[in-house]
């Protein structure tokens, strides 16, 4: 990704013509005619990869570097799930420009050049992380940015990407809910390699808050999906779920939240960014695992 020769460092991370011609903030693919078959929704937020060009060049980061925080590809790895009967919402936006894994205003005041308001969340263990709403680093922990933000920039991202996200999932949730009388949200993701995996590291890791998200028969049923197919499978360690899962599954309300990462180095170059030869044997794989879950009865989850 080559960046445009009259955007030099310090521009503005927007530009009016970019927000006239950037794609939509999500994706939402239906089943065909519309109508679930059954009572589940797969989401993909962090696998967006439209950079606006004046962020490319406002971050000190070279492109590669800022799309290392990406779930890259994830949307392709579950891009079946609407021919098995369920709807697939992937935002088109990267997760380190705005990140709707998160609060809404979950902010890093020393990113910015004037004080927050005071019902701006600055005190989370995401935002002390460097991980907020607006990520102050990448995955890496190298800072994004050459400049301090204004907080109309943060606010602008927050009202044109996160919040229209979430209505569309909000509304996939409830539609799915008033059609079914429950519905299972799959939020799917992929994790980096880590040093402390070394040996045996896990495939997947499935997180239910600690069980307090997703009912445990639902969590256990995909568990023994994944392992039937000879993956190996964690729960809750070290991903138990983020802000998406913790806030719809409300399991007394009908709703369950579960949270899937993908252990990259299956399908992808993390160095490069780049597509694997084993993605299309992954790809299949998750394939069978949607048509699976397709064909269960899920009406416990009410």
């Amino acid at each position: 990704m080559d960046l445009p020769p009259d955007l030099t460092p310090g521009a503005p991370l927007s530009t009016p013509d970019e927000e006239a011609c950037a794609p939509p903030p999500y994706l939402l693919t239906r089943p065909a005619g519309g109508t679930p078959a059954v009572p589940l929704v797969f989401a993909s937020p962090h696998s967006g990869r439209a950079y606006p060009a004046s962020f490319v060049a406002a971050a000190r980061l070279d492109p590669v570097a800022l799309r290392r925080s990406e779930d890259g590809f994830v949307d392709e790895l579950f891009a079946a799930a609407p021919g098995f009967g369920t709807p697939l919402l992937a935002a088109t936006f990267p997760r380190v420009f705005c990140d709707v894994n998160r609060e809404p205003w979950e902010l890093d005041p020393g990113m910015f050049d004037e004080p927050l308001p005071p019902w701006v969340n600055t005190a989370s263990p995401r935002v002390g992380a460097g991980l907020g709403t607006i990520a102050r680093v990448v995955a890496t922990g190298e800072p994004v940015y050459r400049r301090k933000l204004t907080f109309r920039e943060a606010e602008g991202r927050i009202r044109r990407f996160w919040q229209p996200y979430h209505a569309a999932l909000a509304a996939l949730i409830a539609e799915t809910r008033d059609e079914f009388g429950c519905c299972l949200l799959i939020d799917c993701h992929s994790m980096p390699t880590h040093p402390a995996q070394a040996g045996n590291p896990p495939d997947f890791v499935l997180g239910d808050a600690h069980g307090t998200s997703c009912a445990p028969r639902a969590t256990r049923l995909v568990e023994e999906a994944l392992s039937d197919m000879g993956y190996r499978v964690r729960r809750n360690d070290p991903y138990a779920g983020g802000y998406v899962t913790r806030h719809y599954g409300r399991p007394r309300d009908g709703v369950h939240a579960l949270q899937i990462e993908v252990a990259r180095p299956l399908y992808m170059n993390e160095e490069r960014i780049e597509r694997l030869p084993g993605m299309a044997a992954l790809q299949a794989d998750l394939t069978t695992l949607i048509a699976t879950l397709r064909g269960m009865d899920w009406s416990f989850l009410r």
